[in-house]
C-alpha cells in the first residue's frame, strides 16, 4: 500500500519514527522562603521525630529594690519559667518513577523531584508559620493603637486596614511612614535595634523603589536577592520580600521584629527510595517535622495593610 505525497512530503516508508527526549528540563520556578532568616533556629539540632518536645529555659527577671542603710534586705527566688517547643506537625511527599519513564530519559528525574519537593515544602511551611504566629504577637505592638509607652502608632486592624502608597497621599499611610512607625514601636517595646527584620510583599516593594528614598532606600547593603528574598535594609530593618504572608480578603499582615521571637525547628527526618510493591518503579518519599512557637512577643510587630 502506497501513500500520497502531501505538501511535498515523501511518502512514507513504513519504518517507525523514534521520539526523543531531551535531556533538559525546564525549571520551576518557586517563591522565596524566609523563616531561616527570621526566626531563631537553636533548637533545630535537638529534635527527631514528630512529637518531640524541647524545653527552652528562660532567664528570670530580677527585681531591682532601693536601698536604705542598715535595712533586712529581701530575698527572692527568681522564677525561672521554662517553654515548650513542641514538634507536631509534619508535611510529606511520596511519588514514583516508572521503570519505562526510566528507559526513556536520561535525566534523573529522582534528584530533580526531590528538590522540587524540598523547595514546596518551605514554601508550605512559610505560609502556615507565617499566619500561625499573628495572635500570639504582643498586643501593644499591633492594632489601631500600638507603642506599649505611647498607644499613638496605627498599624491597622482587620476591620480598619491601612492604605498604603508611595507617597502618603490622600489621607493613606506612605511605605516610609509605616516602616518608621513599625520601627518605633519596636523600640518602645525595647526591642534590639541590630538584627531587626521586616517581611513584605512584592507590591510593598515595588512601592519603596518608587518612593522618595527610591536606590537610597537599599545602600549600604551589599547582599544581593537570593532566594530567601533579601531586599536591603532600611531604618534598621533588614527586609525580605515573600509571597507566603498571610493574605485575607485584600488584607495584607506584615512581620516586623527580631528572630528572638519566635523559634522555629524543622528537620527532614526520614528521605528514602524503596521499590513500589504495585507498579514496576521506585518510589521516593520523604518526612519533615516541624514545630514553631512565639517566646517573645514583645519582639514582635504586625501591621494590618492593603494597597491603592
Amino acid at each position: 500500500m502506497s501513500y500520497p505525497v502531501v505538501s511535498g512530503r515523501p511518502n512514507y516508508s513504513g519504518n517507525f519514527i523514534p521520539e526523543i527526549w531531551s535531556g533538559k528540563l525546564i525549571e520551576n520556578f518557586y517563591d522565596a522562603t524566609v523563616l531561616a532568616a527570621i526566626s531563631n533556629t537553636d533548637y533545630e539540632g535537638e529534635i527527631r521525630n514528630m512529637g518531640d518536645t524541647v524545653n527552652i529555659r528562660t532567664t528570670p527577671e530580677i527585681t531591682i529594690r532601693d536601698y536604705v542603710k542598715g535595712q533586712t534586705l529581701t530575698v527572692e527566688t527568681p522564677d525561672k519559667p521554662k517553654i515548650q517547643l513542641v514538634i507536631d506537625k509534619g508535611e510529606y511527599f511520596a511519588c514514583v518513577e516508572d521503570d519505562v519513564d526510566k528507559i526513556q530519559t536520561d535525566v534523573n528525574l529522582m534528584d530533580t523531584w526531590s528538590k522540587d519537593a524540598s523547595e514546596r515544602m518551605k514554601i508550605k511551611i512559610d505560609q502556615r508559620v507565617l499566619t500561625d504566629l499573628l495572635p500570639d504577637i504582643g498586643s501593644f505592638n499591633k492594632g489601631a493603637t500600638a507603642g506599649e509607652q505611647s498607644g499613638s502608632y496605627n498599624l491597622g486592624t482587620t476591620g480598619a486596614p491601612l492604605t498604603v502608597t508611595k507617597d502618603g497621599a490622600s489621607a493613606t499611610t506612605s511605605v516610609i511612614d509605616l516602616i518608621v512607625d513599625l520601627g518605633t514601636v519596636l523600640d518602645e517595646a525595647n526591642c534590639p535595634e541590630a538584627g531587626r527584620f521586616l517581611v513584605i510583599p512584592a507590591k510593598m516593594a515595588g512601592l519603596i523603589k518608587k518612593s522618595e528614598l527610591k536606590d537610597a532606600s537599599l545602600t549600604g547593603d551589599g547582599t544581593s536577592v537570593v532566594r530567601n528574598g533579601r531586599l536591603g535594609m532600611i531604618d534598621r530593618f533588614t527586609l525580605y520580600v515573600s509571597h507566603n504572608l498571610n493574605v485575607s480578603s485584600g488584607k495584607t499582615s506584615l512581620i516586623a521584629g527580631h528572630k528572638m521571637g519566635f523559634t522555629f525547628a524543622s528537620q527532614m527526618t526520614e528521605m528514602e527510595t524503596i521499590r513500589s510493591e504495585s507498579t514496576f518503579g521506585n518510589i521516593i518519599r520523604g518526612l519533615q517535622v516541624y514545630g514553631y512557637k512565639v517566646v517573645k512577643p514583645e519582639a514582635l510587630a504586625q501591621a494590618i495593610v492593603t494597597f491603592a
